[in-house]
């Protein structure tokens, strides 16, 4: 049986340099590494952000309910989803979105058992809607969702090329790491996501590799290389 992967993006990076929006040169890129990558005869799950439109979590007005503004960001990967459906279907290939909460005029209602049998029947899953809960990141999310489909790997596009011991973009000094296991990221406080997320991995062996998404061939490299990128294991 071929391998299935879930495939987490930022939606920031849909928005390319001007920082929000969609940046149609790079979804045409991103959407080529796609097909590019389901080509090689893997099962593929998508769960992209929305903070190229809205980010709840980070909104600064305290007199506004997080909740709601929680809710409109989860709006926001579903309107991801289908436009990243719709390129990819443009582009001839088979998709389906899927939305965490009820959305019946505009995407299917997530199930794991209706997400399986699209992933079986050979569809790019789109999974919109985040958890469908307040106070969760995407990141969460996909992890849940490649917990849930039983995947054998989550494939966390960044613009860096792995996992570093400090932030590459403030320190030059910054040193890649090629493999690590859950707690020696702990211990080394490695900031691989958020601790939920880290934490429903490890507590479910579900290996997470971290990868430049930017660079050409990139996701390809992810599956098909060892070496590419970091793995987060147990």
């Amino acid at each position: 049986m071929s391998q299935s992967f879930l495939l987490k993006l930022s939606g920031e990076i849909l928005a390319g340099t001007q920082g929000f929006g969609y940046d149609d040169a790079v979804i045409d890129g991103l959407t080529d590494e796609i097909i590019a990558a389901k080509n090689l005869g893997v099962g593929l799950a998508i769960v992209v952000g929305g903070g190229n439109i809205f980010r709840g979590g980070s909104w600064k007005n305290q007199a506004l309910d997080r909740v709601v503004l929680d809710q409109i960001g989860m709006l926001a990967t579903v309107q991801n989803s289908l436009y990243l459906a719709q390129v990819l279907q443009a582009k001839g290939q088979a998709t389906q979105v899927f939305s965490s909460f009820s959305m019946d005029a505009v995407a299917d209602r997530y199930t794991s058992r209706a997400a399986s049998q699209a992933l079986a029947d050979g569809k790019i899953c789109l999974l919109g809607g985040g958890t469908s809960n307040p106070f969760f990141t995407t990141d969460t999310a996909a992890v849940l969702r490649a917990v849930e489909l039983k995947l054998d790997l989550v494939l966390k596009g960044t613009k860096v090329d792995g996992l570093y011991d400090a932030d590459p973009a403030q320190n030059p000094d910054a040193k890649l790491i090629r493999d690590a296991t859950f707690d020696q990221c702990l211990e080394q406080k490695l900031r691989v996501m958020d601790m939920t997320a880290f934490s429903l991995a490890r507590d479910n062996g579900m290996p997470i590799k971290i990868f430049n998404i930017n660079q050409p061939g990139g996701l390809g490299q992810a599956i098909t290389d060892a070496d590419s990128g970091t793995l987060i294991h147990p």
